[in-house]
């Protein structure tokens, strides 16, 4: 899940997705790569600074003398829903960043998926809303990337340098990496402007995805509650939506509405 631009709900589609995934009984693992640490929070119900075994203290041993470096596996932890798991984020994050850097760390997370990927048949990664180490981290690591889009003007000028700094590293670095498509947030369909903006996106050739994710107080309330819409709303529209935007991302049929005038 990659976005420069902060506030397009890379978080709360990342942990929705994750939850739908686990609720059809698929063994799932949230990476959390924000220090922000918004998934943890959400899908743990602890803020990441109160957490031990995180994601940083796995990339910080890499560039620490160690003798014995601690699995991948160590640093996942349980969340209360089941199939459902999250290697949280940490503060200590901001601070490692240059250590990793200096040290051409930036291969590493792409080592510890290759082998979570043995235990869990599917891992979404939450970023920053930066092009920083961990972002271009989780880029080379993926096999996918999905791109929030919030429909403004300022979403849209951002996507282009977005798309650029994507093929870029796919040249570089990760020539597997396929963008999966552009994914319209907090959608209002009463109103004309995101239904202009989406449909001169799609007649540029860019790959929109079919499903829209309707703006809703009721994410608020999920994040408020600490529980992926699934389990706090099972039969809320938006909740129907992020289904639809999961069967879509797997291949599966989906009855759509057209974008209307």
């Amino acid at each position: 899940m990659f976005n420069q631009k902060g506030g397009v709900g890379k978080s709360s589609i990342t942990c929705n997705l994750a939850a739908i995934s686990a609720a059809r009984g698929k063994r799932t693992l949230v990476v959390d790569l924000d220090p922000q640490g918004n998934s943890t929070h959400y899908l743990l119900g602890k803020p990441a600074g109160e957490l031990k075994d995180t994601i940083a203290d796995y990339l910080e041993q890499t560039v620490a003398f160690t003798v014995f470096n601690r699995r991948a596996d160590e640093f996942v932890h349980a969340s209360p829903f089941d199939n459902l798991f999250v290697m949280p984020s940490s503060p200590e994050l901001d601070f490692l960043e240059r250590k990793l850097e200096a040290k051409h760390k930036i291969y590493k997370l792409r080592e510890a998926l290759k082998k979570l990927g043995e235990s869990f048949d599917e891992i979404y990664i939450d970023t920053a809303p930066a092009l920083n180490f961990y972002t271009r981290s989780a880029l080379i690591a993926a096999q996918r990337c999905l791109i929030p889009f919030d429909c403004d003007d300022f979403s849209r000028q951002a996507l282009y340098s977005i798309l650029h700094e994507i093929q870029e590293l796919q040249e570089d670095h990760n020539e597997d990496l396929v963008v999966e498509g552009i994914v319209a947030n907090q959608f209002q369909p009463r109103a004309s402007l995101p239904k202009k903006l989406v449909r001169e996106l799609m007649d540029e050739g860019l790959p929109v995805l079919p499903v829209r994710l309707s703006s809703s107080v009721k994410m608020k309330e999920s994040h408020q509650s600490r529980q992926p819409l699934i389990h706090m709303a099972p039969k809320h529209p938006l909740t129907r939506q992020y289904e639809d935007l999961y069967r879509v991302l797997h291949g599966e049929t989906v009855e759509l509405e057209p974008l209307a005038d």
